[in-house]
């Protein structure tokens, strides 16, 4: 069975060819980086231009890739929601035309309950049930997995996620966008106990906070860069950068280690662009390892948004596929608690 991922939630466009017995067929990925860079952010208009443009082209040329023809595909899945609307739309609007064209499924799937999947087109997938720490974006959020579309929120963030908060920080640093990795770049060279900075809500239940630790570091650079009458020295920047890292790694930690505790569960899975950071896969395979639980990580490759795990998340759901005309879902605010357990194994 062949099926189409599509991607298009946000700034990056994923196209793949998934196979439940061949597995992942072919994939591909397009970065919008130096599209937002100009502006230090992702612009939601020139995001969906360079959807509509890009998506086509990038669908031939995987199946291509895969040895295979538009009429070979069995069921088209793509990403419903959530997102910005209209990047959402352009991939929706393809994917049921070509459904419509071809009288084939388009399932609508959710964004973040294919992160959480992700880890399962690896070798040694997680089994069920488990807890996920999901790290994407503007999502930072605890989920307890029972089953394929089972799952119950038990903490999130209230206010910036993880990765809103790295994007920020790195913006005060004066680092280039996209502000996360630069920041765990230069994490790399610094001190993370050179500055004690406040480790959020940490004991207190499952929610997480990171816009105090975020004001708490453009505190600290203004109360630096009035001492320096100048710029912060490179030495001192590196050091900022790893405290903030540290305390993010940290926080993320501590509440794993809760949620872990109140659960009893024995499997942790990480996914998300926040999920491919080295010092939280370290610090979390050092906690699995102390209390006795195993953690799983998606590839690096399969942190990021793309296509594999949105053909993986539609295959699991082809069951609850709709008859009839297929229709576009766009939901830019999606709770991953609305969705349903998938009706039937596929």
């Amino acid at each position: 069975m062949n099926i189409l991922g599509i991607e298009t939630s946000c700034d990056e466009t994923g196209v793949a060819v998934y196979d439940p017995d061949r597995g992942l067929l072919a994939e591909a990925l397009f970065s919008q980086i130096e599209i937002h860079k100009p502006f230090g952010g992702v612009v939601p208009e020139l995001a969906s231009r360079d959807h509509a443009a890009r998506l086509a082209p990038m669908i031939r040329d995987v199946l291509g890739q895969a040895g295979l023809e538009v009429a070979d595909l069995e069921a088209i899945a793509y990403t419903g929601g959530p997102g910005l609307i209209g990047a959402l739309m352009v991939g929706g609007s393809l994917a049921a035309s070509m459904g419509l064209a071809l009288g084939i499924p388009a399932l609508p799937v959710h964004h973040m309950e294919a992160h959480l999947l992700a880890a399962m087109l690896e070798h040694e997938p997680p089994e069920f049930p488990f807890l996920a720490l999901l790290v994407s974006g503007g999502h930072t959020q605890l989920v307890h997995a029972r089953d394929h579309g089972d799952y119950t929120t038990v903490g999130a963030t209230l206010d910036d996620a993880a990765g809103e908060a790295f994007d920020k920080v790195a913006r005060l640093l004066a680092l280039p966008y996209p502000g996360g990795p630069a920041l765990a770049a230069l994490a790399e060279s610094g001190n993370p106990v050179a500055f004690d900075l406040p480790r959020p809500l940490k004991n207190k239940g499952l929610d997480l906070s990171f816009s105090g630790l975020k004001t708490a570091v453009r505190l600290l650079i203004e109360k630096h860069r009035r001492d320096a009458e100048n710029d912060l020295p490179a030495n001192l920047r590196a050091d900022v950068a790893a405290s903030f890292q540290a305390a993010v790694v940290d926080t993320l930690a501590n509440k794993c280690q809760l949620a872990i505790e109140a659960s009893g569960l024995e499997r942790l899975v990480i996914a998300g662009g926040v999920g491919a950071n080295r010092s939280l896969r370290d610090r979390l395979k050092a906690l699995a390892d102390q209390h006795g639980f195993r953690v799983y990580y998606p590839r690096p490759s399969l942190c990021t948004d793309n296509g594999a795990m949105i053909a993986y998340a539609g295959w699991r759901r082809l069951g609850e596929a709709a008859r009839g005309t297929p229709r576009i879902v766009a939901r830019p605010r999606w709770p991953l608690d609305d969705l349903r357990p998938v009706a039937a194994e596929v």
